[in-house]
């Protein structure tokens, strides 16, 4: 009895042991997230106001149906450029706002056909909220995309507003369909998609042809003064076209507004942000 007394007391004693905390080495973890000098994470804030990946923040291969997730928790900025790139091949994505632990007020569906040549590129708003950012391959395991993201810096973190501004928009019924076709020598085209406060739910596609969809960004959102869909599409080539189309029922009219922000790659005089 006195030596079962002591085997019960050695193994409580060797269970405690197993739970103790270890002593500090000192060493940092080597999964822990290296912060810059101002305490921010890399790339929290863009080097550039056009459309560099390895400028905008650095550069993260998200596998195919595998998910990347960034932290955007300054609550003075608003909004964040988002670019997503492949090696030639398809992007299907899914880019989701995330504020609080279970409020996701905007999801945009995005595809391009060649991620080289027509790269996904769109600004999100956070509401001025601390929130988090998800980008979702839902491509296969042989088409990963390489992502960055960070907070835009002006004049770019600006151009929802300007182009809003500087171009009249095209009013559209829930329902309805608008084409617009423009000249070659645009190379890169800004498109805003955005309500009076109402949700929007549509799509606008970049077509080369007469029905070829080059690319795509499909939105849902509650507001979409708040969470306006703006996105750059790159314009190689002749026969492109812009097709919008409103998603919503009939009592949820949008607008659109496009304008060109990059004109004849080949001339000194392109306009540009």
């Amino acid at each position: 009895m006195k030596f079962s007394s002591i085997c019960f007391a050695l193994s409580a004693l060797a269970t405690a042991s197993a739970f103790a905390p270890l002593p500090s080495t000192g060493a940092a973890s080597k999964t822990q997230l290296a912060l810059g000098e101002n305490g921010n994470s890399p790339g929290v804030t863009s080097k550039t106001a056009d459309w560099e990946i390895n400028k905008i923040s650095p550069t993260v291969t998200i596998q195919g149906n595998t998910r990347h997730t960034w932290n955007m928790a300054d609550d003075t900025k608003e909004v964040v450029q988002i670019a997503l790139h492949s090696n030639g091949r398809p992007i299907n994505a899914d880019i989701q706002l995330w504020i609080g632990p279970d409020w996701t007020p905007v999801t945009v569906h995005c595809h391009s056909e060649d991620g080289k040549d027509y790269p996904i590129q769109t600004l999100v708003g956070t509401r001025n909220k601390a929130s988090n950012l998800e980008v979702m391959n839902t491509g296969p395991y042989t088409m990963p995309v390489k992502a960055a993201v960070s907070y835009a810096i002006e004049p770019l973190a600006d151009a929802r507003d300007k182009v809003a501004e500087e171009v009249e928009g095209k009013y559209m019924e829930g329902g309805s369909v608008h084409h617009l076709s423009f000249a070659p020598e645009i190379d890169q085209l800004q498109v805003l998609l955005k309500t009076e406060g109402k949700q929007l739910n549509a799509k606008v596609e970049l077509l080369n042809g007469p029905n070829n969809v080059k690319q795509e960004f499909e939105i849902f959102t509650n507001n979409g003064e708040l969470n306006s869909l703006f996105v750059i599409f790159d314009t190689p080539g002749e026969g492109n076209a812009i097709r919008v189309k409103n998603l919503a029922p009939l009592e949820y009219p949008c607008e659109v507004y496009t304008k060109a922000s990059k004109v004849g790659k080949s001339q000194f005089n392109s306009v540009t942000w």
